[in-house]
């Protein structure tokens, strides 16, 4: 009898682990084996995948966050609209949609420099920043962001002034964060276009600075 009622959990780990075997192990190709099976059931659309992917490939995109900041930089009118209610600015420029629910901005300043996290899972303005990068989904930054940012930020290559406080966000499905950077150095007079080149991703999130003027 006992022998009976192991025999079937034996057999279906086998073909569990045989089923892991005959997946490819390079997640793009899990991706699109995923998707060859998905396309086959029905249950999605090919084109209106692939749609979707260029979308946020090449429409929507760290780009968009970029001219937000450097707007905010050369006209200090819409930097304190963006900073008093960014939803109303951002729905203006045509930036509001899914995964772009309730945005805050955050301003660094010499006292402070913040960064965004999601503890919880990977909540993360779409809109304005695109998909989130692959560490920004990852269980060691999000354990860590909160508990030490230092040295995160130091593993990004950043290293803050001692002085510089640090303010970490928690992203949440309802209020997504936007980092506002402080304006490189010797960009005075520069226009919103001359200082979208200096916009980073990672500035944005908080774990890098923009480029620097040298760097245009």
């Amino acid at each position: 009898m006992r022998h009976s009622t192991s025999m079937p959990h034996d057999h279906h780990d086998h073909d569990h682990d045989h089923a892991h075997a005959l997946l490819p192990p390079d997640p793009a190709l899990r991706v699109r084996a995923l998707e060859t099976i998905l396309t086959e059931k029905g249950l999605i659309d090919p084109a209106a995948l692939d749609a979707i992917i260029d979308t946020y490939a090449h429409k929507v995109g760290p780009q968009e966050g970029a001219r937000v900041v450097a707007r905010a930089w050369a006209d200090p009118d819409f930097r304190t609209a963006l900073l008093n209610n960014a939803d109303a600015v951002l729905d203006g420029m045509g930036l509001t949609g899914r995964q772009g629910e309730h945005v805050v901005v955050v301003e660094n300043t010499p006292q402070r420099h913040n960064m965004v996290v999601c503890t919880l899972c990977s909540c993360y303005p779409w809109t304005l920043l695109g998909i989130p990068p692959a560490w920004y989904k990852s269980d060691a930054y999000r354990a860590r962001a909160v508990r030490e940012p230092r040295a995160v930020l130091a593993e990004f290559g950043l290293t803050l002034p001692a002085e510089q406080a640090v303010r970490v966000w928690d992203s949440t499905a309802e209020v997504r964060y936007l980092i506002l950077p402080m304006r490189p150095e010797g960009t005075e007079g520069w226009s919103a276009e001359q200082l979208l080149p200096l916009v980073t991703r990672d500035s944005m999130v908080g774990t890098g600075l923009p480029l620097s003027a040298r760097d245009a």
